[in-house]
């Protein structure tokens, strides 16, 4: 019976208090699953809410008063070799190198080996190092699908990124640029430094300054965190503008939703919330960052044992780019 190593948690709190490093049974791939050793993984919103029990309404998702048993390893991005096939697994070999974001199938990262079903996961090109591997799934999509996909971006548009400074700005403000896009970027603190240096053309720091009431407007907004009222957005989109949130405050998400539909009746603008289909089109990003049009922005990587830490460094907003962990 193999034992390894796994960050569980029981019930919600702070991520020091409730993340425990315990030691648990390895368990065999059943059906189309493949069994990973984990090599990297990355720390994700979902990790918080997972964690935290925050907001709220995730809990209906999670667990009402503490996490269910499968969600009780948090983790959904990893980056590692595929050490042993299921029973009805074709797609990979023993000993491929695979990464993806694993949500629609489960999650679990945070462990040092995981079974999970291996539509999950892509091979990794050998171009790409593990650490990239790991921060590249969940954020470019939402990136691709937010921007290119839901959003239209077009030739030489005015982009704002809300949330610039994260995994999603990283890779969107690169990928913006690939349009001759003039981008402006959204974060505080030592960020913003970083942003500039990665090729935003514009940074506001949201604490000095709203950009809902700066008179400026866009063509396409890429909202990472809908903290703000559909109406602010509607006064900064040029009159065919897009907006589209990849995620946020669950009451504004709804907002978006509900209204979206009424907004088509007396106006141009169009608001959406993105839908992510994980892993769609990674020969996209691959073939992108093969060709070096865009870089991986990391905040680590940082040992196993600092997973605890990481989560509360999302939490409180520290990070630039994506966290990233290496568990081997």
């Amino acid at each position: 019976m193999a034992i390894m190593k796994a960050y569980n948690t029981y019930k919600y709190g702070k991520p020091g208090e409730v993340l425990r490093l315990v030691d648990i049974v390895e368990k065999e791939p059943q059906n189309t699953e493949v069994k990973i050793k984990v090599i990297t993984t990355s720390i994700n919103d979902y990790d918080w809410c997972m964690t935290t029990g925050t907001p709220l309404s995730y809990r209906f998702l999670f667990g009402l008063f503490s996490p269910a048993g499968k969600f009780r390893t948090p983790g959904m991005e990893l980056a590692g070799i595929v050490e042993q096939l299921g029973p009805a697994a074709t797609k990979f070999k023993v000993g491929d190198a695979v990464y993806g974001d694993i949500s629609e199938y489960g999650f679990g990262s945070f462990a040092q080996y995981l079974c999970i079903d291996e539509k999950a996961l892509c091979l990794k090109p050998d171009s790409m190092s593990f650490e990239d591997a790991s921060c590249i799934p969940h954020a470019a999509m939402l990136a691709v699908q937010g921007l290119r996909d839901l959003g239209e971006i077009g030739e030489g548009q005015s982009i704002l990124i809300n949330g610039g400074g994260g995994g999603v700005g990283a890779l969107g403000v690169q990928i913006a640029k690939l349009f001759n896009a003039h981008v402006t970027g959204v974060d505080t603190g030592k960020k913003l430094k970083a942003m500039e240096d990665l090729g935003f053309d514009r940074v506001i720091d949201y604490k000095k300054e709203d950009f809902t009431r700066s008179g400026h407007q866009y063509d396409l907004i890429l909202d990472c965190k809908t903290n703000r009222s559909l109406y602010k957005f509607l006064r900064v989109l040029k009159p065919k503008g897009k907006y589209v949130s990849i995620g946020g405050q669950s009451g504004k998400l709804m907002q978006m939703l509900y209204m979206s539909p009424l907004l088509k009746l007396f106006s141009k603008k169009r608001m959406h919330v993105l839908m992510l289909k994980a892993n769609k089109e990674m020969e996209y990003i691959n073939q992108l960052y093969d060709d070096k049009k865009i870089n991986c922005v990391i905040d680590g990587p940082y040992e196993f044992e600092k997973i605890p830490w990481a989560v509360q460094r999302l939490g409180d907003g520290l990070h630039h780019g994506k966290i990233v962990i290496s568990v081997d």
